[in-house]
């Protein structure tokens, strides 16, 4: 196993161009601006991103599910309440999300809390599904949760390893670090 997997090539995407003297003070100007390269790269399935909760015994648990949206009051997912991710959420109101475009050679990581949407927000969203997607979903039962984040980091790879990281932090204000590799160029 250990030789094929070190004879696999890793990192063979095309990084975009980045201006770091020009970044944005919100994360979501960023998320959106990376969102969209990715969009119009053609990168498949921009949207799919791994969503990590807690379960009772302190691990973690991940998933392969659709950003729903981006915006000022976080970012939104949806499922079940009655869901192994909705019963965590509900025990655990924590998670974080992970985007990664390979053929850019970029990952958006976010960490923060998670709130469900309000009732009609829900029915909304499940209503947009289609019909075979609501199929079996209890009345009542279908969520559209907001992670607010408390930390992002948008990470772009270097073939290298000289990886740049760029870092928001929300402390009363968003606040911004960046690096590459294990330098740090601004904090």
């Amino acid at each position: 196993m250990v030789a094929t997997l070190r004879a696999i090539p890793s990192l063979t995407g095309t990084a975009p161009s980045i201006e770091l003297g020009r970044l944005p003070a919100d994360p979501l100007e960023l998320f959106r601006e990376w969102f969209y390269t990715a969009v119009g790269l053609e990168v498949p399935e921009p949207a799919a991103m791994t969503l990590s909760t807690m379960d009772d015994d302190g691990v973690p648990d991940s998933r392969t599910l659709i950003l729903k949206d981006a915006g000022p009051r976080g970012f939104a997912f949806a499922g079940t309440a009655s869901s192994r991710k909705g019963r965590q959420i509900a025990a655990h109101p924590t998670a974080a999300l992970n985007l990664w475009w390979q053929p850019i050679l970029r990952a958006v990581r976010i960490r923060g809390e998670v709130a469900p949407a309000d009732a009609t927000e829900c029915e909304a969203d499940l209503a947009a599904r289609s019909p075979q997607a609501r199929a079996g979903i209890e009345p009542g039962d279908w969520r559209l949760w907001w992670l607010r984040p408390a930390r992002v980091e948008f990470w772009q790879g270097a073939v290298d390893r000289q990886h740049l990281r760029v870092v928001y932090t929300w402390e009363e204000r968003w606040s911004l670090r960046i690096s590459r590799g294990e330098t740090e160029i601004r904090g």
